[in-house]
Parts: C-alpha cells; sequence; structure tokens
C-alpha cells in the first residue's frame, strides 16, 4: 500500500524544504501520494495544494490580525481535508506559531496519526518557554541547528538533528555563463541582485527603499543590470512596483536561475532570512536589510534576547554579515555598505557554514535524513 504523507506548509521558505524533503520520499518510495498545502516547489514535486499559500503568508502580530478570520477558516480546511485523506504521518514545516496551532487541534480531536514538525521553534531567540510545551501536541521535532536539541530534550521532547536544507539546495552549483546567455547581458555588465523578500508586508516595506539604493546605484554606473528573483506569491505584487522602475532590471524565478543569477552576481542586498545562507554558499558579499510595522519592531526588540538576526552572525558570534534593521534600513546606509563590499572578494563565512550539519563521511542530506525519519515513524495500518 503506498503512503501517504500529509505535508503543510505556510510559507515560501517552508515550500522549499518540504519540496525537497518530498523528493527524498519519493527515491526512497516508490508510489508515496502527498496531500497538503504547499507553493510551487512542492506543487512542483507532485502537490495538489488544498489552497494558495499566499493567505498564509504574512508575519508580524499587527500584520497577522486583520486576516486572522480567513487562516481559521483556513485550519478547520485543514483539518476536515486530513480527517478525509488519513494520512500516514503529518508533517508542518516552518511558520512554527501557524504549524503549532494546527497540532493542537490535531491533538483535541485524538488524532492518532504521527503528527511532525521540521524547523524547531527558535527558543534560543526568543519565548523560551516554548520548550516546555512543545512535546505535549508534537510527537517528534526535526532541528536545523546543532545546538537546537538541548532545548527541547530536557522537557521530554523527541528530536534529531537533521542539519540545515541550504547545504543541499545546489546555492554554490550556479553558472555565471548560463545565466548571462540567458538573459542577453554583456560579460562587462556589474549584475546586482536584489531580494526584496518573498511575502507581501516585506515587498511593501522593503522595496520602496530598496528601489532608491538602484537608482543611486545605477547613476553611479550603467554598466549594472539589477537581477531581482522572486517567487509566486509575490510575483503580481511586486510586478506593479517594478512597473514604476527606471534602472533595468530583470525579474526571475525558480531555484535553477536564481542560482545561476547568483554565479554572476558581484554583490547583493537582500531582505533578511534563509536566502542569505543561499547567497553565502553562492559566496557572493551581500548585506541583509529588514523593515516592519514600528510597532511589530517595538514588540520585537522587548522580546528577543539575541545580539544578531543573520543565522550566520549568530552560528559565529560576529557580524560577517552587514545587518541594517528598522530605522538603519536606509537608502544612503545601504549604499554605502554596498560600496564596502565591493571591495571585498568574499565574506567570512566558511566556519559558520560548516556548523549546518553537512555529513562529509556518507554524504547525506538533511532532506534524505528527514525522508528516512518519516518512513520508520510513518502510521502502519
Amino acid at each position: 500500500m503506498a503512503l501517504k504523507v500529509y505535508l503543510i506548509a505556510g510559507e515560501p521558505s517552508g515550500d522549499l524544504l518540504a519540496s525537497r524533503v518530498m523528493r527524498a520520499l519519493k527515491r526512497q518510495n516508490k508510489g508515496v501520494q502527498f496531500f497538503g498545502v504547499g507553493g510551487e516547489t512542492m506543487q512542483a514535486e507532485g502537490l495538489k495544494s488544498l489552497f494558495d499559500i499566499q493567505e498564509l503568508t504574512v508575519m508580524g502580530f499587527f500584520e497577522v490580525l486583520p486576516k486572522l478570520p480567513k487562516i481559521l477558516k483556513r485550519f478547520n480546511q485543514i483539518i476536515r481535508d486530513i480527517e478525509k485523506v488519513n494520512p500516514d504521518i503529518i508533517m508542518t514545516v516552518d511558520s512554527y506559531s501557524f504549524s503549532a496551532r494546527l497540532h493542537k487541534m490535531l491533538t483535541k480531536r485524538h488524532c492518532q496519526i504521527p503528527h511532525v514538525h521540521l524547523v524547531a521553534p527558535q527558543v534560543w531567540a526568543w519565548k523560551k518557554g516554548r520548550a516546555k510545551t512543545v512535546h505535549k501536541f508534537i510527537d517528534h521535532l526535526f532541528c536545523l541547528l546543532p545546538t537546537e536539541e538541548k532545548y527541547f530534550k530536557p522537557y521530554g521532547m523527541a528530536t534529531t538533528f537533521v542539519g540545515h536544507p541550504v547545504i543541499e539546495g545546489g546555492a554554490d552549483k550556479g553558472k555565471a555563463s548560463r545565466f548571462l546567455k540567458k538573459y542577453h547581458i554583456n560579460t562587462h555588465k556589474e549584475v546586482v541582485i536584489i531580494l526584496p523578500g518573498s511575502r507581501h508586508n516585506e515587498i511593501a516595506y522593503l522595496l520602496p527603499c530598496f528601489k532608491t539604493v538602484a537608482e543611486q546605484l545605477y547613476a553611479e554606473n550603467s554598466n549594472r543590470v539589477f537581477v531581482i528573483p522572486t517567487v509566486d506569491t509575490v510575483k503580481t505584487k511586486l510586478a506593479k512596483q517594478l512597473a514604476t522602475w527606471s534602472v533595468p532590471h530583470i525579474v526571475v524565478t525558480g531555484e535553477q536561475n536564481r542560482y545561476d543569477a547568483f554565479a554572476a552576481a558581484k554583490v547583493a542586498f537582500a531582505a533578511s532570512g534563509t536566502v542569505s545562507l543561499e547567497l553565502a554558499m553562492a559566496g557572493v558579499p551581500h548585506l541583509i536589510a529588514y523593515k516592519m510595522n514600528p510597532l511589530t519592531a517595538a514588540l520585537a526588540r522587548r522580546v528577543l534576547k539575541i545580539k544578531y538576526v543573520n543565522l550566520l552572525n549568530l552560528l559565529v558570534n560576529k557580524p560577517v554579515i552587514p545587518e541594517l534593521l528598522q530605522e538603519n534600513c536606509t537608502p544612503d546606509k545601504l549604499v554605502a555598505t554596498i560600496h564596502e563590499l565591493l571591495k571585498v572578494k568574499k565574506q567570512n563565512v566558511a566556519g559558520a557554514l560548516n556548523k549546518l550539519g553537512l555529513d562529509k563521511k556518507t554524504k547525506t542530506t538533511p532532506a534524505e535524513r528527514v525522508a528516512v525519519a518519516l518512513v520508520r515513524m510513518a502510521r502502519v495500518k
């Protein structure tokens, strides 16, 4: 009987992680069937999503409030679908606040199907009390970082360190020549990558600032061409704003195009997130920037217990990647930092990347480790 796996990813980062697990499951289990909620990369691996994840890709307490009724409606829709599908195992990916609520609902309904979560809540950064309660409604937790298990095991939470999926994504294997040829870019052009985020509120807050940065950089050097990798969740919103841009720019979608663009890039500026790890893997000097609702930012500063927001900086406890956040996220400061980045050939990120779980002996990937564990934990009917 074919293995039935129910997957829920609430935003593009989770969509990407889940798609790699799906790929690994297909290699290990012929005939495996997928159900649930996901984005473009999960759908490319064979998932027919229950609904569009654009409805869930929102971040920040004050940004979420207006969308709560629709989100709650989707919760109930997922629960009903799980009961209909009757899968062998359920896995939520990232988006912990959303995922935890779903797991609590499953537990209240006395769900006998094993339900697990990939990407541990960042209790080392904020809400440390979460570590005490996760085991009450999640059967198993997959951790991306080697330091995370110690926060959960004392409270009886079954955990597995699987490593960070960025090490298997191929971000370091892009081809500059293929990218330049495909988009008819002369080799003397200087490629600058702009990554304004994968959520609607990120585009709204960051892109106006990024537009001014691009205009200043182009005014300095008209040989620069700006490449903007994006995802389906924000592609329409992004296109509307880019319609006003006067600087030459190219929008690309898909992993391969993004990684090829990275290989051709001289420098990048990006919204804070997993993409920084990909840029580091590709060896692209970059900075991260972020802006949000001022009230959300004020709340975040009260609860966050970390010195940096970039994972690479956290892993080595020093600012190897420049962070320009909130009031420091201004065009002038970004341009000045980009000038400094253009003077360096690479950033000192090797130490941080080595801590993300590359198994040099067996060559197994994080996705393969998760896939093996899912099959082992799946309910036997």
